[in-house]
């Protein structure tokens, strides 16, 4: 009979916590992810000639990432806080809307995929907010994780 996997966030009687890295030894770390805020060609115009009412929409979302990505402890309970050594976040408009892409880093205990998942998730929130006005069918699509690098488990990059 095989034994059932153990998660780290279960203890013995399946209830949450929150995992121990105090014995872990601090390692270079980076995580990417990105997404994608759907736009109809009207908001996608609007972006591009930079005449939407609540203003520079790319602006606001690469500030809004960043600090998320500094802020998600606070938003996810089992998420360790860390030092987020860096964060950039790329948004660019495109055909479909705007593209996202966060990288985040760090030299600590453990990694800092959610930092960058929360990075790139708030910064569409921002950009979604900010053109709701113009198209209520507006939509968050494929956030995901891209790669990590670090730790014990090694690097990690998504097979496309």
């Amino acid at each position: 009979m095989t034994e059932a996997p153990r998660f780290a966030h279960l203890d013995d009687a399946g209830h949450a916590r929150m995992v121990d890295v105090t014995e872990k030894q601090p390692t270079v770390r980076s995580a990417t992810a990105e997404g994608l805020v759907r736009c109809a060609p009207h908001v996608v115009a609007a972006l591009r000639e930079g005449s939407v009412p609540k203003g520079d929409v790319l602006a606001v979302a690469r500030v809004a990432g960043i600090a998320a990505a500094k802020r998600t402890p606070e938003l996810l309970p089992l998420a360790h806080v860390i030092g987020v050594h860096g964060v950039v976040l790329d948004a660019e408009v495109t055909d479909e809307g705007v593209a996202l892409r966060a990288t985040a880093r760090t030299a600590d205990r453990t990694g800092v995929e959610m930092e960058a998942l929360t990075a790139v998730s708030v910064a569409a929130l921002n950009v979604l907010d900010m053109v709701k006005g113009l198209d209520k069918g507006t939509s968050i699509e494929e956030v995901r994780l891209v790669a990590k690098t670090g730790g014990k488990s090694g690097d990690w990059h998504r097979a496309e």
